[in-house]
Formats: C-alpha cells, sequence, structure tokens
C-alpha cells in the first residue's frame, strides 16, 4: 500500500480528477496549499501597488492505493497535471508507504480499507 501525494496547479484539478477517474481511481483528499519553490512567486499589481507573492497556490492531493494502482494513479496524474509549456510550476509527485489502514466504520483493516 502507498500514499501518493501530488502538489498541483489550482486549474489542472479538474482534469486530474476526470484522468484518475478514468483509471478507476476514485478516492482522493483534497486541500488548498501555499509553498515556495523553484518559481520563486510572482509579481502582481494591486490598486496601483506592485507586490510580490512569495506563496503561490497549489493544490494538495493524497491518494491511498494498493500496490497494483500506484503505477496507473502516477501515470493519470503525468498525464493531466503537465501545463505543456516546459515551465516550472507543473508540482510534484510523492510516494509513500502505508504500514496500516483501518476503516473506522467497521474496523476493516489492509488493503480492503483503501
Amino acid at each position: 500500500m502507498k500514499l501518493i501525494v501530488a502538489i498541483i496547479q489550482p486549474h489542472k484539478l479538474e482534469e486530474v480528477k476526470n484522468e484518475l477517474t478514468k483509471n478507476e481511481i476514485y478516492r482522493l483528499t483534497v486541500s488548498d496549499v501555499q509553498g515556495y519553490g523553484q518559481q520563486k512567486g510572482k509579481t502582481e499589481v494591486f490598486r496601483g501597488h506592485e507586490y510580490t507573492v512569495n506563496l503561490l497556490r497549489k493544490v494538495r492531493l493524497e491518494i491511498a492505493v494498493n500496490d497494483e494502482f500506484v503505477k496507473p494513479t502516477i501515470d493519470a496524474i503525468l498525464r493531466s497535471a503537465k501545463s505543456g509549456d516546459g515551465k516550472i510550476g507543473d508540482g510534484k509527485i510523492f510516494v509513500l508507504p502505508i504500514e496500516e489502514v483501518i476503516r473506522i466504520r467497521n474496523d476493516e483493516r489492509g488493503k480492503t480499507a483503501i
């Protein structure tokens, strides 16, 4: 079992969800996050004043999958989250091991709890 954590552009969320659904991956947690990376922020103008935004808005997806779904999940995110322009800022995918999963409702454990 693995936990796949993906940080993506907010406007790509619907595309990623649709691609995951096509691959029969239905369970995910979505959080709005802010981050600082290679982009180093951006400059914006508000009411005539220019300012720099250091923390950029991103979306964090957390998807717990059984081992046979790891590759299809990663491939679906890669296909749908890329901007296609080759610029930095598309995000990252992290794959972490899961030691145990327990469904609170009925105490199911392991692969069946995912």
